[in-house]
């Protein structure tokens, strides 16, 4: 899907070189890498580099009037009777993030090509949901919780390596009575939905291929499934009516379409439709049994969804790049207010500057995120787009070759070519220092 405050951060390298991360061994000795306030050391995983380190104190969702914090407060607001969570600590394990969870132990998401490590035993959190366990554990029944989290992604307009989730959840005594009292509330958001300005294309609870678990039985899966449903319904509705415009002659349509999640089943994806196409909003399903398992947690059952804040801001706003939420600028921040929603108004539009690089790979395990990193770290939110345009093997001799073109533009000002060169000659030397490659 997807709490220690913190009012300093430190990112400190003894004896080794931040620069130095997979690829080539530091040839200092081994030593310790200090974030917020821990110690820890460095070993082969350790891939946390300057430009993430330096985003572990912004805390977006904690800068009231920040549109990621109005619209984490809108949503709190929806469900009052849930205990509201953000100040978890983003440091966890891998235990924590995949296997409390039910990932397979050969899940993608545990590479270090897709994940950020501290060392082999700790991480970034990639999800909200790595805390799920700890807070069912605490024994809190209905809950949301908002925190920053980290994943090596590409760079473009709509993907950066830090993002906010907010996750919720629910869970409840699965007796008679209480089965009853949940259909109950269910009825009465099905009377109010009936009688606002939405069309839901819906999709079956149960089926063979969205299964319930075979702890659960049917009655119990069937109402566990249409609560979740009924309650992201209303929350879709306060969420995107009135900036849609819904009206009798034109309702917000929101669509269910079954999907797969390792920590839910059945599991479901949500989709509105917005200014003329269907947009993904949200991932959500019935909690494992395994999950209450290791909470500690008996004879309980539930549900839980997961969202991208920047994902719904962007659309909600009309923000048309993902670094904006980043910006220091009166500009941008002026624009906002909090708990009102508002069309963001470029004040800007500096011209692009663009370099390309071609390289031989290394015969090693380079990973297109190792050129993004590479990229940030050098140039940071100075990049808007880096683009493979063009991927080649030599029929002889195997070896891979790419040709990257770097998209260079600020939102603040024009950058002159003589800066965007240096930048560069930067990003090229630190590929060759780095990674060795073979510049073409």
């Amino acid at each position: 899907m997807s709490t220690l405050s913190f009012a300093r951060v430190r990112l400190t390298f003894t004896g080794w070189s931040p620069t130095l991360t997979r690829g080539h061994k530091s040839t200092s000795a081994f030593s310790h890498i200090r974030v917020l306030e821990e110690t820890h050391i460095i070993d082969d995983y350790t891939n946390l580099t300057p430009s993430i380190s330096s985003k572990l104190s912004r805390r977006l969702h904690a800068q009231k009037g920040h549109p990621i914090s109005t619209l984490r407060t809108l949503i709190e607001n929806h469900f009052p009777d849930f205990a509201h969570l953000s100040s978890l600590s983003p440091i966890v394990t891998p235990y924590q993030n995949f296997d409390s969870l039910s990932f397979p132990v050969d899940h993608p998401g545990r590479a270090k090509t897709d994940s950020y490590y501290i060392n082999r035993n700790v991480m970034l959190r990639t999800h909200t949901s790595a805390h799920e366990v700890e807070v069912f554990a605490k024994g809190t029944e209905r809950w949301l919780l908002t925190a920053d989290v980290y994943r090596r992604d590409e760079i473009d307009a709509s993907h950066y390596p830090v993002f906010h989730q907010m996750e919720g959840a629910k869970i409840f005594v699965t007796d008679a009575s209480s089965i009853e009292r949940v259909e109950h509330e269910s009825q009465s958001l099905e009377h109010q939905l009936a009688s606002s300005n939405i069309v839901i294309e819906d999709v079956q609870h149960i089926s063979e291929t969205n299964p319930k678990q075979t702890s659960h039985d049917v009655r119990s899966s069937e109402v566990t499934a249409k609560n979740l449903k009924l309650c992201l319904n209303s929350l879709l509705y306060k969420l995107f009516a009135d900036v849609a415009g819904a009206s009798k002659s034109d309702p917000l349509r929101v669509r269910w379409i079954e999907a797969y999640f390792p920590f839910t089943s059945p599991s479901y994806e949500v989709e509105v439709f917005f200014r003329g196409k269907w947009l993904e909003i949200l991932g959500c399903g019935v909690v494992l049994q395994s999950t209450l398992d290791r909470a500690g947690i008996q004879n309980k059952m539930g549900w839980a969804f997961g969202l991208g804040l920047e994902r719904i801001a962007m659309i909600l706003y009309s923000i048309p790049d993902i670094r904006l939420f980043w910006s220091e600028d009166p500009r941008f921040l002026s624009q906002f207010s909090h708990g009102k929603i508002n069309a963001f108004k470029p004040y800007s539009k500096y011209p692009a500057s663009y370099r390309d690089v071609s390289f031989w790979k290394p015969d090693n395990d380079m990973h297109d995120n190792d050129l993004y990193d590479v990229v940030r770290d050098v140039a940071g939110d100075l990049v808007e787009d880096v683009a493979i345009i063009d991927r080649f093997t030599h029929p002889k001799t195997q070896r891979h070759s790419l040709t990257v073109r770097i998209t260079y533009r600020s939102f603040d000002r024009s950058l002159v070519n003589d800066e965007v060169n240096v930048l560069q000659i930067q990003v090229v030397s630190r590929l060759k220092e780095r990674w060795g490659v073979e510049i073409r």
